[in-house]
C-alpha cells in the first residue's frame, strides 16, 4: 500500500488515477511515500525522509525545494502542458482587452448614471476615448516556445497575426507543432524591435529576472503592448509603468497585481487566473498523478524536473529502481553485485540527468535484503527499491 500526502485540494478527477485498494491518500499521513502539492510552500517544510517523489499539480515548481530533493534522491515531477490551453485563452483574451480598451470601456460603462436617455446620450459622447485597433496584421512576439508558448503562437496565426518567438532551448517535438510562417527572432531584442505585442512563457530564474527593462523597453516599437502571465518578477514593473506614463508603450496586462500596477489607467492586472479553470486542474492533477504512480510501481521517470526521462516497459518480472549519483562504475559495481547474489538480469535501462542517474533492471527473482543493503551502501547510490511484478 502506497501512502500518498496532499498539501492542497488536488483535483479529484487526478486522485481518482491512484487505485484506493493499491494507495492511501490523505492531507495528514504519516510516513508517505509521495507528496501531491498544488501552490503550498514546502521550503520550510520537513519532508519525511520516506518520501520517494514529490508531483507538483501545476508547471512550475519555485514552491518546491528541487535542489535539497535531487540530492536526497527524491524525483520532482511537474505537468508541463496541462494548463496551456488554460493560459493561451487568457493571453489572446490579455490581446484583446489591450486592443480594444475593454477593461476601461467596461469602467466607464458601469459608472454611468441618469435615466436611458442620459446614459445614451453620454454613450455617444465618451465611447471616443475608447477607440482602439484590431489584431490582425500586427505582429506578436512569445518569448519561450515551450507546450504554452507554442499554443499562444499558433492561436495568433488563427487571428491574422504575424508572430515571431525565441527560445534558444526548443526542442525538436515543440518546433513540429508550430505553424510554419512563425518567425524565428535571432534575440530577444531582435523580437522586442519586430513586435507590437510581447508575451511571456519563461520560468523565473537569475536569467529570467527582469529581462524586461527600461533598456530593453526602449528597442520595442511605440505603442507597444507587453503582457505577462508566466511569473511576476520577469517583468520590471517600475519601468514598465515609467514607459506607460511618457506614452512609449501602449499597454501592459499581467496576472500579478500590486500596489504600484493594480490603479494605473493604462494597466489591467487580473488575479493570477492563468490555470484557473476546472479544465486545466483537472489535467494537472490527472498528469502528476499518472506520473507518481508510474515513479513509485515502476520506476518509469516522466515529466521530472530533476531527474532524467527513462521508461522501461514491464515484462512482467521483478524489478530494481535505483537512483545514484552520475559517477563513473556505477552500473559496473551494481552488476557485480547483483550477479554476486545469484541474479540475473532480464533486461536493464541507465539514464543520467546532470548529477543524478536512474538505473532501472528487471531480474529474474527477488533480490535478498542482504544484496539490497550492498546496494544501498555503495558510495554515491542514494536509493534502491525493489518494485514487485
Amino acid at each position: 500500500m502506497f501512502k500518498i500526502q496532499t498539501l492542497n485540494n488536488i483535483s479529484v478527477a487526478g486522485l481518482e488515477r491512484l487505485p484506493r485498494d493499491a494507495y492511501e491518500v490523505a492531507s495528514e499521513i504519516a510516513h508517505p511515500d509521495a507528496i501531491l502539492v498544488r501552490s503550498a510552500k514546502m521550503h520550510d517544510m520537513v519532508i519525511p525522509e520516506t518520501v520517494k517523489a514529490i508531483g507538483r499539480a501545476g508547471a512550475g515548481t519555485n514552491n518546491v525545494p528541487v535542489s535539497a530533493m535531487t540530492a536526497r534522491g527524491v524525483a520532482v515531477f511537474n505537468a508541463p502542458g496541462a494548463n496551456a490551453n488554460a493560459v493561451k485563452e487568457l493571453v489572446i483574451a490579455g490581446m484583446l482587452i489591450c486592443a480594444r480598451n475593454i477593461a476601461h470601456a467596461w469602467r466607464f460603462a458601469r459608472e454611468l448614471s441618469g435615466d436611458d436617455a442620459a446614459i445614451n446620450e453620454a454613450v455617444e459622447a465618451g465611447k471616443k476615448q475608447f477607440a482602439g485597433f484590431e489584431l490582425p496584421g500586427r505582429t506578436l512576439g512569445v518569448i519561450g516556445l515551450g507546450a504554452i508558448g507554442v499554443k499562444v503562437a499558433n492561436a495568433a496565426r488563427a487571428l491574422g497575426m504575424k508572430v515571431v518567438g525565441y527560445d534558444p532551448s526548443i526542442t525538436v517535438g515543440r518546433a513540429w507543432q508550430l505553424e510554419s510562417d512563425v518567425q524565428a527572432a535571432l534575440s530577444i531584442d531582435d523580437l522586442l524591435s519586430r513586435s507590437d505585442f510581447v508575451t511571456f512563457h519563461v520560468p523565473l530564474t537569475e536569467q529570467t529576472k527582469h529581462m524586461i527593462n527600461a533598456e530593453r523597453i526602449r528597442t520595442l516599437p511605440k505603442g507597444a503592448v507587453l503582457l505577462n502571465f508566466s511569473r511576476s518578477g520577469i517583468i520590471d514593473d517600475d519601468a514598465v509603468v515609467n514607459a506607460l506614463d511618457q506614452g512609449h508603450l501602449y499597454a501592459y496586462c499581467c496576472d500579478f497585481p500590486s500596489n504600484l500596477l493594480k490603479d494605473h489607467p493604462r494597466v489591467v492586472t487580473l488575479p493570477h487566473l492563468g490555470a484557473s479553470t476546472k479544465e486545466a486542474e483537472d489535467n494537472c492533477a490527472i498528469m502528476v498523478a499518472d506520473q507518481i504512480r508510474d515513479y513509485l510501481e515502476s520506476g518509469n521517470v516522466t515529466n521530472s524536473v530533476n531527474f532524467p526521462e527513462i521508461v522501461l516497459p514491464r515484462n512482467g518480472g521483478l524489478r530494481l529502481a535505483i537512483v545514484n549519483s552520475n559517477v563513473p562504475n556505477m552500473v559496473g559495481q551494481i552488476s557485480t553485485d547483483l550477479a554476486n547474489a545469484g541474479l540475473n538480469i532480464l533486461d536493464m535501462l541507465n539514464r543520467s540527468r546532470g548529477d543524478i542517474a536512474v538505473t532501472l533492471i528487471d531480474v529474474d527473482k527477488r533480490c535478498p535484503q542482504d544484496t539490497v543493503a550492498q546496494l544501498e551502501s555503495i558510495d554515491g547510490v542514494l536509493s534502491v527499491r525493489c518494485l514487485g511484478g
